[in-house]
């Protein structure tokens, strides 16, 4: 089968798709993938010998760029003989199915979070959600990555219901996230100048509106005189970087919460910490919540689409309402003063993660794919 990956920006594939790619290949299968080329593409698909398109997607949905891939990949549909294109994130999938309108192709959409969902904005349902009914038509099956969305495309009826599959994310590679050993813990924290005393909360992710950082900073100041020895990790860049910097500091918490910007050592960094956490206000299904699972973090996270997902309160973790800060609080207070606690969420999610690795997500798209190779 010759199949394409589309998505808006090169980074997509860069850190997401390229084991799903390499085992496609590996498989007899010719790939090819097609995006704008934001970040340098990984020398791990040119040795593969996967083809790579240059497509002047932009992130922006009004930019007029956007007129010009519209061509480009229309063009690249009629002439490259393709079997089956597979499009991931809004705008591609958007401008790749709607230049799909003619050409008799198979087309899979990976929704990686719907930007119409339960408490969204009432002008992402009037744009978003219009939007996807249009495409959905030409769309042969959509593949969504938690419950909200799997039973929202039913009920929606964006598609026939046995075109609507729900797999555990993109896959975690489990090698690459070790459950956490006390030694290994102890050894990190000397080369990373933390003591063997700090309690050390750690959340990887984009400093924005969506992930609600300032919640927890704002929950730090409610205990830090209770746990003096703690410490937030705030690993990622973002917009909000100088907002949150500034209210750190109006809280004076900036002697216990850390702006790392953008790590490529997020392994070590999780297996330094005590709890992992996240605030955000939606998510697909969160790959950060994911790495903290494998590394065996207990976790305290908001009660969003994709969170909900991951961590069930008293099974791995606490589930907290959106925004609100006292239950943030009282939620790392409980997790410091319960060892017990904490080794119990451990030691689950260190089992709950098998079903959201690599391996396991893998065997399911290869089933996918059976499925809309039967049915051409």
């Amino acid at each position: 089968m010759k199949i394409l990956y589309v998505t808006t920006i090169s980074d997509t594939v860069n850190s997401f798709l390229i084991p799903h790619i390499k085992y496609l290949i590996a498989n007899g299968n010719e790939v090819g993938v097609a995006f704008n080329t934001v970040q340098a593409v990984s020398s791990e698909l040119v040795q593969a010998g996967c083809r790579v398109h240059q497509v002047t997607f932009q992130r922006n949905p009004f930019n007029r760029d956007n007129l010009i891939a519209y061509k480009e990949i229309k063009k690249i549909l009629k002439e490259d003989g393709y079997d089956l294109v597979h499009v991931h994130t809004p705008v591609a999938s958007f401008i790749t199915r709607l230049a799909c309108r003619r050409i008799k192709i198979k087309v899979l959409y990976t929704a990686h979070g719907f930007h119409f969902f339960e408490g969204a904005p009432k002008k992402n349902w009037a744009v978003y959600y219009a939007l996807e009914r249009l495409v959905a038509k030409w769309t042969d099956g959509i593949i969504t990555m938690n419950d909200e969305d799997f039973h929202a495309a039913k009920r929606l009826k964006l598609r026939k219901r046995n075109s609507i599959y729900k797999v555990n994310g993109v896959g975690l590679d489990l090698s690459k996230f070790l459950p956490q050993t006390p030694e290994r813990k102890k050894k990190l924290r000397q080369i990373y100048g933390y003591r063997d005393e700090d309690f050390i909360l750690i959340y990887a992710g984009e400093l924005s509106f969506r992930k609600n950082q300032d919640l927890l900073i704002e929950a730090i100041s409610m205990i830090k005189s209770q746990v003096p020895n703690i410490k937030l990790l705030l690993a990622g860049d973002g917009s909000l970087l100088e907002t949150y910097r500034n209210l750190a500091v109006k809280l004076d918490v900036q002697g216990h919460v850390e702006f790392l910007g953008q790590r490529d050592d997020i392994a070590n960094l999780m297996a330094i910490s005590d709890i992992a956490i996240s605030s955000s206000r939606q998510e697909g299904l969160p790959v950060n919540v994911m790495e903290a699972m494998a590394t065996g973090l207990p976790l305290i996270v908001t009660n969003c689409r994709g969170n909900r997902d991951l961590v069930k309160s008293g099974q791995n973790g606490i589930v907290i309402g959106i925004g609100d800060t006292k239950a943030c609080a009282s939620a790392i207070l409980e997790l410091v003063y319960s060892t017990e606690l904490r080794q119990t969420y451990s030691e689950n999610n260190t089992q709950l993660i098998k079903m959201y690795s690599l391996d396991t997500v893998i065997n399911d798209m290869k089933d996918i794919y059976f499925k809309q190779s039967l049915n051409s």
